[in-house]
């Protein structure tokens, strides 16, 4: 049975803290949309360039019907949404680059329609670069709902504001965490379970710098933890999987965690252990 106090109270703070927002749904639809106009083979589209246009401006419509949304005045929708679309270009050659850095990276993959269709870590930088265009643009909450769509689709969670260079490649991607504060240059290669992150969390750092920066050239491998604002990795330099770094690390370096290997005992049976029930 419900509760009408519970409901009351409920519907008055909702009305309290109501503020404009855009339909999650339509947000995921227009990113996912996007990235399949753009990279997706379809017959029928490359057949008829009339088709093609079509579905363009219908995405154009879709992000102009958000921005109305999120309470902007016609004109500014209008011009946001011409903004942001005037980027596309930029934003497809960019990823062009991407794609064809993991085809020269990555021994499995047969073909660039490979990458394209299947690759979870091209699919999540993809929305990044799309939402990161939304982001310089000040667009409110959009970002966030694209890349947290990615996030939810790939096990890969790039925070919008993050600042990534071309020919960016992620190999597997499950699990990788890049902050909002993070730099990332050019031909950077990162594979499953890395953590570009803060050292600690504080809402009174909202503003500074809190996540590292990578150089050009930097190959960061599986469960590699990185932190903090002031920390730099050098270009040329390669991270070795499950190492933890707080500190800068200079241009060429090998960071590495040093294995040790101890041979069991021989005999059939372990060392007795005392249990105790």
């Amino acid at each position: 049975m419900s509760n009408p106090d519970f409901l009351n109270n409920l519907f008055e703070n909702k009305k309290k803290g109501f503020y404009p927002f855009p339909h999650k749904k339509m947000s995921e639809k227009f990113g996912e949309g996007l990235f399949h106009l753009l990279f997706t083979p379809d017959r029928n589209i490359l057949e008829n360039r009339k088709s093609l246009k079509k579905n363009y401006q219908k995405l154009q419509q879709e992000l102009y019907n958000i921005l109305l949304e999120l309470n902007f005045e016609e004109a500014p929708s209008k011009i946001f949404t011409e903004n942001f679309f005037e980027k596309i270009p930029n934003i497809y050659q960019t990823l062009i680059t991407d794609a064809n850095a993991i085809l020269d990276f990555d021994p499995a993959a047969t073909g660039i329609e490979e990458i394209y269709l299947s690759y979870p870590g091209f699919f999540a930088t993809a929305l990044y670069r799309m939402a990161h265009q939304l982001w310089i643009l000040k667009v409110p909450i959009l970002p966030r709902l694209i890349t947290e769509y990615a996030h939810s689709k790939t096990g890969v969670d790039i925070h919008a504001s993050a600042e990534i260079g071309k020919a960016f490649v992620i190999d597997h991607g499950t699990g990788i965490v890049i902050g909002s504060s993070t730099k990332i240059g050019n031909k950077v290669k990162i594979y499953q379970g890395v953590t570009l992150g803060a050292v600690y969390v504080d809402k009174k750092l909202a503003n500074k710098k809190r996540h590292p920066t990578i150089e050009d050239k930097v190959t960061i491998y599986a469960g590699a933890t990185i932190l903090g604002g002031e920390t730099i990795v050098g270009h040329d330099s390669v991270i070795g999987g499950n190492v933890w770094v707080t500190h800068s690390i200079p241009p060429y370096s090998i960071v590495y965690q040093k294995n040790e290997i101890r041979m069991r005992n021989n005999s059939p049976f372990p060392d007795p252990i005392n249990y105790m029930i």
